[in-house]
């Protein structure tokens, strides 16, 4: 994957991640959003943005609010998930009725105004553009999903709904765990091992037996050269979630009281 296309933006007060590839495309918007964000009335905060125990549903709400805003977006509709680490994906057809986030990892729509937004917290987001279709994904994958081929179904389901075809794709893979940092025991380096093959997935964790660093990042980019998306066209920001706590919200950096960050993107009329 490239490591050549994404930068840092700023708007209103928060801080969030965009893929230039992206940013030129006609009639898209999207972005990564980090831990930052200056909420009206509180300052500079962390800008949680999934609800959870430990924070207010007001808050969160607010923090919402002023990320769409920043991004232009705080007229569409925000279509997020029940997220369960499955290889689940939804296509939104219309709104006719009310949006009952269902359980699934994976967005798709060809329609204006909405929002679709995956949460992340270690895991790595991933958005997908047709720019020729006017399709776009939203898609979650820890990995448990990855070893499901949730990118893979993703595309493919892209292809049966909206004749998409690989080749015009555009991906951005966002910030998440990456392999300096994912351990894990030999049971999950061996579902990989069959999956994928030995490879550059799994290196043994120097000094401590029986532990595995496993690259996730790299597993994705195998599913889109099988899928058939040209690997010039998939760009990855590169930023491990664990290694700088201080950007982003990490799992694995602050235990259950850490918070979420969301991965967007919407078709909407106007140039990003």
């Amino acid at each position: 994957m490239r490591r050549d296309g994404f930068v840092l933006r700023e708007n209103q007060g928060v801080l969030f991640f965009r893929c230039t590839a992206f940013e030129n495309l006609e009639g898209f918007r999207h972005a990564f959003s980090t831990r930052h964000g200056r909420v009206p009335g509180m300052g500079l905060s962390s800008l949680n943005l999934g609800y959870s125990k430990w924070d207010s549903p007001e808050r969160v709400t607010r923090n919402r609010k002023c990320f769409l805003s920043a991004l232009k977006l705080e007229d569409t509709h925000l279509a997020t998930l029940h997220q369960v680490h499955s290889d689940r994906v939804h296509i939104i057809g219309d709104l006719a009725g009310e949006w009952n986030q269902p359980e699934g990892d994976a967005l798709i729509t060809g329609l204006h105004g909405i929002t679709l937004a995956v949460q992340t917290a270690d895991c790595i987001p991933i958005l997908i553009a047709d720019p020729i279709k006017k399709v776009i994904a939203a898609v979650h994958s820890g990995w448990r999903g990855i070893l499901a081929r949730v990118l893979s179904k993703t595309v493919l389901a892209m292809q049966s709904a909206f004749e998409t075809r690989p080749s015009d794709l555009l991906v951005a893979v966002g910030p998440g765990i990456q392999a300096c940092c994912f351990q894990v025991g030999p049971e999950v380096a061996q579902l990989f091992s069959e999956q994928y093959g030995n490879g550059s997935l799994i290196m043994p964790v120097p000094g401590i037996p029986d532990k595995y660093l496993l690259d996730m990042e790299r597993a994705l980019e195998i599913q889109c050269t099988e899928a058939g998306i040209d690997p010039e066209n998939c760009y990855s920001s590169g930023a491990c979630t664990r290694c700088n706590p201080d950007q982003f919200f990490s799992y694995r950096a602050e235990g259950t009281r850490t918070g979420r960050m969301m991965a967007v993107i919407c078709r909407s009329p106007d140039k990003t």
